[in-house]
């Protein structure tokens, strides 16, 4: 993992370049502590630890297999994982100037901490590295995620209702975004 300091000196981010049980233990209990606060993020009530790590390993080999770049954000002195995020980055051959992000995940006892906006600002520099022009990614309708990233600076395309179901089976609507990133002149 290459590391790097974020501007709240108490956080690191790093770049998870392969694979432990540990880590993949730490990610199943961030994933489990999203999901019983009940966010959509693609997981239901039902969720089992072995469902959670077999997602996670799947996530894991796609970084090994370089189609996923996966961030995280420790604390600085416990290292326990506070957030993560993923860059999707194997797409179509027509779409290789863009890619998704995904999975925008920051602990309960992290937030509102600028932990997000960090992990956010991090995904885009590396999507910026990748010559990426285009980062798309969609989220929640009105959550706080929503409006994170409107101050963030992406723009907002729409909503689509009934798009997903929150953990309890609730519908939700979710809200697409985009950003357009400027590459630095050579």
């Amino acid at each position: 993992m290459s590391s790097s300091p974020i501007s709240n000196t108490d956080f690191v981010v790093e770049e998870v370049n392969e694979s432990s049980i540990t880590l993949i233990s730490e990610l199943v209990d961030l994933t489990f502590n999203i999901v019983q606060g009940g966010a959509s993020v693609g997981f239901m009530e039902d969720l089992t630890v072995e469902q959670a790590k077999r997602f996670w390993t799947e996530v894991l080999n796609k970084v090994k297999q370089q189609k996923t770049i996966l961030i995280i954000a420790k604390d600085a002195s416990t290292h326990r994982i506070a957030g993560t995020v993923q860059l999707q980055i194997d797409l179509p051959s027509n779409q290789i100037h863009r890619a998704d992000v995904a999975k925008m995940l920051v602990h309960t006892d992290f937030r509102r901490m600028g932990i997000a906006q960090n992990l956010l600002q991090h995904i885009e520099n590396i999507a910026i590295d990748l010559n990426k022009t285009l980062l798309v990614l969609d989220t929640v309708t009105d959550s706080p995620a929503y409006i994170m990233y409107q101050k963030c600076g992406w723009t907002k395309v729409g909503d689509i209702p009934n798009y997903a179901l929150f953990p309890n089976g609730t519908l939700c609507s979710t809200t697409y975004f985009y950003k357009n990133l400027i590459l630095p002149t050579k």
